[in-house]
């Protein structure tokens, strides 16, 4: 006779072993997909970002330089020992790669330094008889080698890591005592990208808000059969490239477009609109991409409403609108937040759309992600703004979970 059913702690462990069992098939079916998200998205995504606080540059080619600068003050002539010091460091890096880095990296401080560095280099290796011979040789070939400035650039970073790219990219620098003070106003505009990146996002939201708030309502009140053909409909944009809406927009809104030609022969206008390569044409292109990232929320939730609510306020006395706004409008609270956080997210992230329908002043801070990258080569600061980009992303993240949360609680 089996006595197990008897016996509670081998009932207890049976079903502590089939909940193993069943664990393990979970994470063997989950394993692999968790694994390729790690080496494909996830690691090289951090790799990248740490290039925001990477300073390999100066301490790898010019270590004895920044030996003979460990007790200079900064401010004062450099001691003769670092112009031999630089003037070794020079001369082993010469024809390498890692002069040029160094060159790129410098010049990211000081504009000109990195000539400076090119111009020395070439003049490699010294024919100096001691230290002091180092420093006059170097001050004749070049002044900016007798300028402390110059040589407190190369002090600042002896280490590995540095908040230069990350203070760059909000506009802030560290000054000769270490204090974190604004940087001058002709090399800050980051500010100002950030600022118009999500003012961009923010009007686009509330744009798509409104119209794709009474687009879902009225999906909502359709049978069945024209609703799935609306969503279709809603669907289509999905189906189409990005490069070739972006095209269809400027076919639409150039001054000889149709928009302008139709409005033009309506006699609504005198001359051409100007609807292309402004903000204008921006907003209306990201509204018409993003609009269905805000109706398919909004139409899931209020598709769960009860209609019967809003017909029990009107039947109760209340007005019809105030039914509507008080009853139901609060209902679609979740599908509000979800739209608005999907199409703000996806917003502020936008390259294409403001590069080829934008002006020079409307360009948001992707561009500039790519324009690092791509052509000055410069990962340190495309990290950094990418940095904080993510950073205020998963911000407003994590403020709506807190409160869809609360309204959950509340509910």
């Amino acid at each position: 006779m089996d006595t197990t059913l008897d016996d509670p702690g081998a009932i207890r462990r049976a079903m502590q072993a089939a909940q193993r069992r069943r664990t393990w098939r979970a994470l063997l079916l989950v394993g692999p997909l968790a694994l390729f998200l790690l080496a494909i998205f996830v690691i090289p995504i951090a790799a990248l970002l740490t290039r925001a606080a990477d300073n390999p540059e100066v301490i790898d080619t010019l270590p004895h330089t920044l030996q003979a600068l460990t007790r200079w003050d900064g401010r004062s002539q450099p001691p003769d020992a670092a112009f031999a010091a630089l003037a070794q460091d020079l001369a082993h890096a010469k024809n390498s790669p890692a002069a040029g880095e160094l060159a790129r990296r410098l010049n990211y401080e000081i504009s000109g330094y990195r000539s400076l560095i090119f111009k020395t280099l070439r003049r490699m290796p010294l024919d100096a008889a001691d230290a002091a011979d180092a420093r006059a040789q170097l001050t004749t070939l070049d002044k900016r080698w007798a300028d402390p400035a110059y040589w407190a650039v190369i002090a600042s970073n002896d280490r590995a890591w540095t908040p230069y790219y990350l203070l760059a990219s909000l506009d802030l620098k560290l000054d000769a005592d270490g204090r974190i003070v604004a940087a001058p106003p002709d090399t800050s505009a980051f500010q100002e990208i950030f600022s118009r990146t999500f003012v961009i996002s923010l009007v686009v939201t509330l744009v798509t808000l409104a119209l794709g708030y009474p687009l879902a309502y009225w999906i909502t009140r359709l049978p069945k059969r024209q609703a799935n053909l609306v969503l279709i409909c809603i669907l289509i944009p999905f189906w189409t490239s990005v490069l070739v809406r972006i095209a269809a927009w400027v076919v639409l809104l150039q001054r000889e477009g149709l928009i302008n030609g139709a409005l033009g022969s309506l006699g609504l206008i005198a001359e051409p609109l100007p609807l292309l390569f402004n903000r204008l044409g921006v907003y209306i292109a990201m509204v018409h991409i993003l609009l269905p990232f805000m109706v398919l929320p909004l139409y899931s939730v209020m598709q769960s409403v009860p209609p019967t609510y809003q017909r029990a306020a009107v039947s109760l006395g209340s007005h019809p609108f105030a039914a509507f706004w008080r009853v139901y409008v609060p209902q679609t609270y979740p599908g509000v937040a979800a739209g608005s956080l999907l199409v703000f997210i996806i917003a502020i992230g936008y390259y294409i759309t403001p590069a080829l329908l934008g002006g020079a002043g409307d360009q948001m801070i992707s561009y500039y992600v790519a324009y690092f990258t791509n052509q000055t080569i410069n990962w340190g600061m495309a990290s950094a703004l990418g940095l904080i980009l993510l950073a205020a992303t998963l911000l407003l993240y994590t403020l709506y979970r807190r409160i869809s949360g609360k309204e959950l609680a509340l509910n």
